[in-house]
């Protein structure tokens, strides 16, 4: 038997692959990272973070004294014994003892202290590049682009879920007698129109934008997880499954909160060669999170789920070509939303609006008639070596020296939130919906559902 729940604290068996944050950086400019980190929301903590390194690195050089001295009163006790003076020799053999057992305990002591060097850098949020704007949070988000035309239609928009429900294809308050709050079971033409929407999106990243199509597990270990940044900072954000062993031992898988998870993940510890670089993946899959700090919003309609579907966009990069790679990957996820007939603008998150492990992110929003106003649709980020440190995922330079790739990822898009901006976008008076015709071969030639329902 398997049970779900959402994980509470954190993983208590997750292993550290590495720093997320060079410690020569903080060691070096801790002013600088201070005040980077201040401009993410978060506390100054160099020193904090250089107090423990300062610990370990001491305690270090007295475990290599202690070995030197062991190494040395060992060879003298030979010595001692061949010009028979026992009594010295066994003062020597009690220092060893004593070195022995002090480099035992402090053996301990030393992984004690790695451990909590690496927490401390593990807690660290990823450093903003230069260009980012600074600010605290959303306020200072700026715009870049607008594309596609705004639609303001000569009657009163409804909302999506005012849209699904008088079709009988939204049904919100079966999926809560089912599974609780934030679910939602979709029926008929509008399961087809999103299941229409995710294969269009599929399609388009894999024929037209070059990224691989890959079907990944669901379910993946923590060291994944802590891969991309979800452990151990977020785990009640996340659900883990629970399985139960014949003999009663319990072990457990969490779901992936998005594909970026496993697709990342699919260069942990590895060396690649310099020539592979780009790789580019792209997977949809069901995704799974506990919305924890969503408390009161968008508790109506299918904006917020605990589950939903998503296609996903990961970049593997050499360094000097993740910039680069940050506009491509954003103009990816742009032209599949105005191919869908959305109007859409494109804003670059300040340093306290980003998300973790990101160093720069674009977010896309969407303009919804029904609401009046622009959603959130998709966020593409740079993460730099940030997570590739904590993966060890590495390249070979020219020099054959291994080098730490850079990654980034995107929503390419989120199925249930593109299904919102065409319903809203694409709805008429009557309370129908319009099919945009690039999705028309995916519904089966397709092109209207009428407000009870029917496709035309």
């Amino acid at each position: 038997m398997a049970a779900v729940g959402v994980a509470s604290g954190t993983a208590a068996n997750t292993t550290v692959q590495g720093p997320m944050l060079d410690i020569r950086l903080i060691r070096d400019n801790p002013s600088a990272i201070d005040k980077a980190l201040i401009d993410r929301g978060s506390e100054a903590l160099s020193r904090r973070i250089l107090a423990l390194d300062d610990a370990r690195r001491d305690h270090l050089t007295k475990l290599q004294d202690a070995q030197s001295a062991r190494n040395a009163a060992s060879k003298e006790i030979g010595k001692a014994k061949a010009m028979g003076n026992e009594a010295e020799a066994q003062r020597l053999i009690a220092e060893v003892a004593e070195h022995k057992s002090f480099i035992q305990a402090g053996e301990e002591e030393e992984r004690r202290l790695t451990a909590a060097l690496e927490e401390a850098l593990a807690g660290l949020p990823n450093l903003a590049l230069h260009d980012v704007p600074v600010g605290a949070d959303e306020d200072a988000n700026v715009e870049v682009r607008q594309a596609g035309t705004k639609s303001i239609p000569n009657f009163e928009a409804k909302e999506h879920f005012e849209l699904g429900e008088a079709m009988g294809l939204m049904d919100f308050e079966t999926a809560a007698k089912l599974s609780g709050s934030r679910f939602c079971v979709m029926k008929g033409a509008l399961a087809k129109l999103e299941r229409a929407l995710g294969q269009f999106m599929l399609d388009s990243h894999s024929r037209k934008n070059g990224y691989l199509e890959v079907a990944p597990p669901l379910l993946v270990r923590d060291e994944a997880m802590f891969g991309t940044g979800q452990l151990p900072k977020f785990a009640e954000d996340q659900f883990r499954a629970t399985k139960h062993g014949e003999e009663g031992e319990a072990s457990h898988l969490w779901l992936v909160p998005t594909a970026e998870v496993p697709l990342t993940n699919l260069v942990r510890e590895t060396i690649l060669d310099e020539a592979q670089l780009p790789l580019r993946f792209t997977a949809l899959t069901p995704c799974f999170r506990g919305e924890a700090g969503a408390a009161g919003r968008d508790t109506r309609g299918y904006i917020r789920q605990h589950q939903f579907y998503k296609v996903e966009m990961v970049s593997v990069t050499h360094p000097k070509a993740s910039a680069d790679e940050l506009e491509r990957m954003t103009a990816c996820a742009e032209s599949v939303l105005t191919d869908l007939g959305l109007h859409i603008r494109t804003m670059v998150l300040s340093t306290g609006d980003m998300g973790f492990g990101a160093r720069k992110t674009y977010d896309i929003e969407v303009w919804l008639p029904g609401q009046g106003r622009y959603r959130e649709i998709s966020s593409c980020s740079i993460c730099g070596d940030f997570q590739a440190r904590r993966m060890q995922a590495r390249y070979r330079d020219e020099n054959g020296k291994p080098q730490f790739v850079h990654t980034l990822n995107g929503s390419g898009v989120a199925t249930g939130r593109a299904l919102v901006a065409v319903m809203e976008t694409h709805q008429t008076e009557e309370g129908g919906v319009r099919i945009p015709d690039v999705l028309i071969p995916y519904m089966g030639g397709t092109t209207f559902i009428t407000a009870d329902g029917v496709e035309h």
